[in-house]
């Protein structure tokens, strides 16, 4: 089963509004989802842009966001340790948390991936989407993302 993921910012394929980019407050958008298997451990995000002119650009790292949550607010705090736990990983702006989408030109997607999983993630704030990848190999028990798209 796929896990679903909405918000309330933008819908699939939809135009993502310029307060969750560089031109606007650049906040991260509200995300919901449903179907995390009851055998999930942790979830993990990724948004990154494959069509930044340098290869694909990381936007958001977020991991060990516990199974039982629902989705995540708007505007999380770069915290390096949430709340509930969950960890920031170091995004291609440099720093932890949410950094929005900021084309150089033309229309970009930006996807916002969840994996969940069944372990949890033995990696400290900080880690950078590929250590978040590799960790995550073979313990991946279903995925599922939401594509937004941003044009300057």
């Amino acid at each position: 089963m796929t896990l679903q993921i909405t918000s309330t910012a933008f819908s699939e394929g939809g135009l993502i509004p310029v307060h969750n980019t560089c031109d606007g407050p650049d906040v991260s958008p509200d995300l919901a989802w449903t179907n995390v298997p009851g055998d999930a451990r942790i979830l993990a995000l990724i948004c990154d842009d494959p069509d930044a002119p340098v290869g694909t650009w990381v936007h958001w790292v977020l991991f060990n966001i516990p199974a039982g949550e629902t989705g995540l607010p708007a505007n999380v705090a770069p915290d390096a340790v949430l709340g509930n736990g969950a960890r920031h990983g170091t995004n291609d702006f440099g720093r932890l948390g949410y950094g929005g989408p900021c084309p150089p030109g033309g229309t970009h997607r930006y996807f916002f991936k969840l994996y969940a999983l069944d372990i949890d993630l033995d990696l400290e704030s900080g880690a950078t989407k590929a250590q978040v990848e590799a960790a995550m190999q073979g313990h991946i028990l279903t995925e599922g993302q939401l594509m937004g798209r941003y044009k300057r």
